[in-house]
């Protein structure tokens, strides 16, 4: 049975007079909401803060708005609040929600960025009368992520597994901290504030978490140093560019309920999941996330077979805190 969800990918329908979620017409200009919560962006006075677009351009935080029906906006704040009360009990708080609250969450800031990229291209495009060049396999992922963002707003049923995967952290933060980071090309996204730290892959079918099982187990119940939660970064965002599967899903509407279904991910190739691990790369990516610390790419990779770490040691044993060296 087909389902009726919307679909903007259909006529490329990415402007001021629609729904970014529903497809609803807009009656008013007004009728908008902010990419990031105000609340968020009121805690770490971000307003006014540069975000930098891909094509190198910047705009600020308070910029990113998705048009949005009254009614939809009524669902995404009920969750946005959902979040914030937990947010603001910190670790504890938000180690409660459920993963689809948090992947609602996340995927609606995450979708909102690809949304104003996407319009930042459009008028590009216009601009030097050329055509818009636009990645049919990133197409088909955001179709997706926008597909399952719908279950903000109707019923919906992910069957036998979630496509989406978001691990939670205690963090020894700064007070002040806030570092969001987003990869759109592989649906990745990492958020560290208050006491805690969040990573998510949203559409990986969990693979990614069972990558990384041997160190989620080691770091799940620590309480970490910052340097080890952006050493777990760092190694989900590596290997979200390794994995080479473009996920499909069906979907089926039976009433009022939309079901989804994961395909499997092995193929007639049977080629891994996953392209190999070249720790290099992997060391460039860690430096990147190490930058606060000063840590360089000789230093990570000084015995390539064991790439520098702060979340096991020799032995392959949790390094606590208390234990990281000085």
């Amino acid at each position: 049975m087909a389902t009726e969800l919307y679909n903007p990918f259909l006529n490329f329908t990415f402007d001021q007079k629609t729904c970014f979620l529903t497809g609803a017409p807009l009656q008013s200009a007004d009728e908008q909401i902010q990419v990031f919560p105000m609340w968020m962006m009121r805690a770490f006075n971000l307003e006014e803060q540069p975000f930098k677009m891909l094509d190198e351009s910047f705009s600020t935080y308070k910029k990113l708005q998705l048009p949005c029906s009254t009614e939809a906006a009524a669902a995404v704040e009920a969750i946005d609040r959902r979040v914030e009360y937990a947010m603001e009990k910190g670790y504890e708080g938000v180690k409660e929600l459920d993963q689809l609250t948090l992947f609602q969450w996340v995927g609606k800031i995450l979708y909102g960025v690809v949304f104003n990229e996407i319009q930042a291209g459009i008028r590009q495009a216009v601009l030097t009368g050329e055509e818009m060049n636009f990645s049919q396999a990133l197409v088909h992922k955001f179709k997706n992520l926008h597909a399952m963002l719908q279950s903000m707003v109707r019923p919906m049923e992910f069957e036998h597994k979630n496509p989406f995967t978001v691990e939670v952290f205690h963090v020894d933060n700064a007070a002040e901290t806030f570092l969001y980071r987003d990869e759109i090309n592989t649906l990745v996204f990492s958020l560290r504030m208050k006491n805690f730290g969040l990573i998510a892959t949203l559409q990986d079918n969990g693979t990614n978490g069972i990558y990384h099982e041997e160190a989620i187990a080691l770091m799940k119940e620590q309480f970490l140093h910052p340097i080890q939660f952006e050493e777990i970064c760092a190694r989900y965002f590596y290997t979200a560019y390794l994995f080479n599967r473009l996920p499909e899903y069906t979907y089926m509407q039976v009433g009022e309920k939309v079901f989804v279904e994961p395909m499997p991910l092995n193929d007639w190739t049977m080629k891994p999941i996953f392209d190999p691990w070249q720790a290099k790369t992997y060391g460039q990516v860690l430096e990147n996330f190490w930058k606060p610390w000063g840590y360089t790419l000789f230093e990570i990779i000084k015995d390539p077979e064991h790439p520098m770490s702060f979340i096991k040691d020799a032995e392959g044993k949790a390094i606590t805190v208390e234990n990281l060296p000085q």
